[in-house]
């Protein structure tokens, strides 16, 4: 299906599962994730706009690493919440990834105090697969189908 513009229209893939509780309803920055073994793609966007946009990618190689550029990215913005992409497959079965990224969330949450929104993220990396950083791109897809979401259930 493509819009008026003849860009391929994003279905939203958010479950009723996750949908989100009230603290996750304020006004303010949110970052994004796309969480892989190689890469984590981040987007950063705003309930107040409703938009999300590519931020950065950064590399999983050494844990701490990985930890200490997040916590930069969660010192720099601020955000209110975050929003991570969980993988499934078309019927809803587990995906390989399911596991890694939900314990990916629960460490979010864990460590920076932060309410951590899950997304189904079916298709997101193949929406964007001629981007330029498909990992910070689909991190923007994974955000804005969030965003969408929740604007319609405030």
């Amino acid at each position: 299906m493509r819009d008026l513009t003849g860009h391929a229209t994003i279905r939203s893939f958010i479950r009723p599962s996750s949908f989100v509780s009230p603290r996750l309803m304020i006004d303010g920055v949110v970052l994004g994730f796309d969480f892989g073994t190689r890469r984590i793609g981040v987007a950063i966007g705003s309930r107040l706009t409703g938009r999300a946009r590519p931020l950065t990618t950064i590399d999983t190689g050494d844990g701490e690493v990985r930890w200490e550029s997040l916590g930069a990215l969660i010192d720099e913005w601020q955000p209110v919440a975050l929003a991570v992409g969980i993988p499934r497959h078309p019927d809803d079965t587990p995906h390989a990834m399911t596991t890694r990224c939900e314990r990916f969330a629960r460490q979010l949450e864990g460590r920076y105090r932060l309410p951590v929104a899950r997304i189904d993220e079916r298709y997101s990396s193949a929406v964007v697969e001629h981007e330029a950083d498909v990992d910070a791109a689909a991190a923007a897809v994974i955000l804005q189908q969030w965003l969408d979401g929740s604007a319609n259930n405030a």
